[in-house]
């Protein structure tokens, strides 16, 4: 088993910047991905952000690309997601998620799930 615990969401305004992270622990998985979710009302998951531990491979949807960045500290078995330029849009649950195999940006691919931060943004 795997527990992942997310922390770090919150309010800000549009345009502040907000740091989560994500602490596994348990069974890890030296070749796994770790990713990134949200999930805002009334919608489904959206893919987020992933990064590969085994070789350091990320992905990013389009729209947060040039706005987030996703790190890790596989000693700490936690990662990150640096979210600059936030945006009302940017608004809603945030979960993190582990595979034990590489980069996918489904999320049926993830066996593991968090419980979720909330990320209110502001206009």
């Amino acid at each position: 088993q795997v527990q992942l615990v997310e922390s770090g969401g919150g309010s800000v305004q549009a345009g502040d910047s907000l740091r989560l992270s994500c602490a596994a622990s348990g069974r890890t998985f030296s070749s796994g991905t770790m990713g990134w979710f949200r999930q805002a009302p009334g919608k489904e998951h959206e893919f987020v952000a992933c990064i590969n531990w085994g070789v350091g491979e990320s992905r990013y949807e389009d729209s947060v690309k040039d706005r987030f960045t996703i790190s890790g500290d596989k000693a700490k078995n936690t990662v990150y997601l640096q979210m600059n330029s936030l945006k009302p849009e940017d608004t809603a649950v945030y979960y993190c998620a582990v595979r034990p195999w590489g980069v996918s940006r489904y999320s049926n691919d993830y066996d593991y799930w968090g419980q979720g931060t909330q990320v209110t943004v502001s206009s």
